[in-house]
């Protein structure tokens, strides 16, 4: 649900508290933050960092790391909008959809390049310690990455997602780094980094822009 400027404030918070109320979360916006094990990526499957797209945001929200914007609903393509949603009184029996991102991570003098990940989710992935959340790169590589370990940070409300947790080999990327001579054992499982999603609900993205558009309209008006 969007909320129109013209309306005002205080019918925006109105549509807010409905909206909150009824349980619908829909996910429009925030950044996802991400730390490599950049030793261990170079030591076990010969991937030497070599630099990041210039949409990357850096430094991100863990120290030492990199974020990548989370797309919002209305995204146009090539950008894929993400689509993730939840009901804030029971996450984890009630979200759907995926979070998209733009942005890329190059790797070995920019030769083997993945970005523009979507994070999904696949019950047939869940067990041990997956969670079954999984991160994709849609650009250069196109392969599931990493399974998301259980979440060691996990908070869903009407107004916030975060979601904490480790980055581990997917069997998929596993494949791809020891088929082509990078990696000289099996390396499913291996945890190579932590991934930090701040996701921001639509209807509050919307109230920002609101504010911030009444804001200018008058600084306009006073000059």
């Amino acid at each position: 649900m969007k909320v129109l400027c013209g309306l005002g404030m205080g019918l925006a918070l109105s549509l807010m508290a409905v909206d909150a109320s009824a349980g619908a979360v829909e996910i429009g916006g925030g950044q996802t933050s991400v730390l490599l094990d950049t030793d261990t990526l170079s030591a076990a499957a010969s991937l030497d960092l070599s630099g990041v797209s210039s949409d990357v945001i850096a430094p991100g929200t863990i120290p030492g790391s990199v974020a990548f914007g989370i797309n919002p609903r209305d995204a146009m393509a090539p950008a894929l909008p993400t689509t993730f949603a939840y009901d804030d009184t029971d996450f984890l029996g009630t979200f759907s959809g995926a979070i998209e991102h733009t942005g890329s991570v190059f790797f070995n003098n920019d030769t083997v390049e993945v970005g523009n990940f979507t994070i999904g989710f696949d019950a047939g992935r869940v067990g041990g310690d997956n969670s079954g959340f999984f991160v994709e790169s849609t650009t250069g590589i196109a392969a599931i990455l990493f399974d998301v370990e259980n979440p060691s940070q996990l908070e869903a409300t009407d107004s916030n997602l975060t979601i904490g947790a480790n980055l581990l080999v997917s069997p998929e990327f596993a494949t791809f780094l020891f088929d082509n001579g990078l990696a000289s054992a099996d390396l499913t499982g291996a945890d190579v980094g932590d991934a930090l999603v701040e996701g921001v609900p639509e209807p509050a993205t919307a109230l920002i822009l609101c504010v911030g558009g009444m804001a200018a309209l008058r600084r306009r008006r006073a000059s």
